[in-house]
């Protein structure tokens, strides 16, 4: 650990792999608590247990009711003292996160603006052995900061009862009180520090010593982020052949119905006038014959081909049961860690899937056919990221096999064949 003995006699040994701090910097207003929870929310899905601890919201919690920026004033010895007990409060439920609950990342959201703040967070992580990362927000465009008053910060419980103008001259006094303190993070000062300083939105970047995998990935990640107000379009391919004689897998062309439907999304798609749509499909018939009726471009992912079902490809699952009753009992029992023989597991589609995620949060509005286990999983990071996502789901009532199967109540091996294929539908 980075200076141990001089602060600290009691200090843990933190290995390669130790738990990791992400700590916020930056005023209010900078995105500070956006970048977490997208950070978060990323980590988790790329297989990293990871949790937040919005230091704001312990004060909430704390204070019950939000006055006035004046409890935010550095001459408020009462409101430092409060702030300061909240912030202890959350460090105590990282800790008790990072070394009992079986976290390995926990992101510290707060200002964080002082060195001697940031001094304290880095001994109480020497003291537990975990490794700090910086994550500071540096922003002076007035239009991007107003633009986040108005969004998030009225939206806070804190402005539940106030008019728009009210709250903004608060929140604007609020940050009044931070900015004589601020000490931002200096290229010569912390050099020993590592951290990711992002200025004005993703304009310029400054990184500092990347320690690990997972600092980098952070850096990645937080490189290819950005504000942009879009819409992201996922739509399953139209019904195919195989869909229809209930196999799974396997590269049939669309049905009748599946062509139907495909006409029916070129139409949706037209009335929308999306500007400038980028249109993506898997290297599959079905989902390039879907794209077709569009009539515009479009680019094929092998990225975003339908998980492989290996040994199981083309089968019914009246045929897996009978054929593999073990590897299909074992696959109802943990459906998202079960590796089809020679094929693959949801595990791995999420793997095979970063880039796409990655590209995503690069572009503006994107339309992706896809299939249902890459929609399940693109839609497992979309759906929990609260902060600015609305996620709305069309119906272009065009009849269509359901290819669903339900998890069965019994999944043991020792099942009867009939229990495990209780849930296929009478078409399969």
């Amino acid at each position: 650990a980075r200076g141990a003995n001089s602060r600290s006699s009691v200090t843990a040994v933190c290995m390669t792999n130790c738990p990791t701090l992400i700590v916020t910097v930056g005023l209010p207003a900078r995105g500070k608590t956006y970048i977490s929870k997208k950070l978060t929310r990323y980590l988790n899905w790329i297989g990293v247990p990871t949790r937040e601890f919005n230091v704001g919201q312990y004060r909430r919690e704390f204070v019950k009711i939000y006055k006035s920026f004046e409890f935010f004033s550095p001459d408020n010895e009462e409101g430092l003292k409060i702030r300061r007990q909240c912030a202890s409060a959350a460090l105590n439920d990282v800790r008790q996160y990072l070394t009992e609950d079986g976290g390995q990342v926990a992101v510290f959201d707060a200002t964080n603006t002082t060195r001697e703040r940031r001094e304290t967070i880095i001994q109480f992580a020497e003291q537990n052995g975990f490794k700090v990362f910086f994550v500071e927000s540096v922003c002076e465009d007035p239009d991007v900061i107003q633009e986040n008053i108005v969004q998030v910060k009225l939206g806070s419980p804190d402005y539940t009862n106030c008019n728009t103008e009210e709250a903004v001259e608060d929140f604007m006094k609020r940050i009044k009180c931070y900015e004589n303190s601020y000490e931002t993070l200096d290229e010569v000062l912390d050099r020993d520090l590592s951290y990711i300083k992002i200025m004005d939105v993703g304009q310029r970047y400054l990184v500092n010593r990347v320690l690990d995998h997972i600092q980098s990935r952070i850096v990645y990640y937080l490189m290819n982020i950005h504000i942009t107000p879009r819409s992201i379009y996922l739509c399953r391919h139209g019904e195919s052949e195989l869909n229809v004689k209930g196999r799974i897998g396997g590269d049939s062309g669309l049905t009748a119905r599946g062509k139907e439907f495909a006409k029916k999304l070129s139409q949706f798609i037209q009335e929308q006038g999306i500007s400038d749509l980028k249109v993506w499909t898997s290297q599959m018939k079905r989902t390039i014959q879907t794209a077709e009726a569009l009539s515009v471009p479009y680019e094929q992912w092998k990225v975003l081909n339908e998980i492989d079902a290996g040994v199981c490809e083309e089968m019914m699952y009246e045929e897996i049961q009978e054929n593999y009753p073990l590897e299909f009992a074992l696959r109802d029992q943990d459906k998202y860690r079960y590796r089809y023989p020679k094929g693959e597991s949801y595990e791995d589609l999420v793997q095979r899937l970063e880039p796409v995620i990655m590209e995503l949060e690069r572009q503006e509005n994107v339309l992706v056919i896809c299939h249902q286990a890459v929609m399940r999983c693109l839609l497992a990071y979309f759906l929990d990221k609260p902060a600015g996502c609305k996620v709305e789901s069309i119906s272009l009532n065009v009849e269509a096999v359901n290819t669903h199967r339900e998890r069965p109540e019994n999944v043991e091996v020792t099942r009867m064949s009939e229990e495990a294929l209780l849930t296929v539908p009478a078409h399969q």
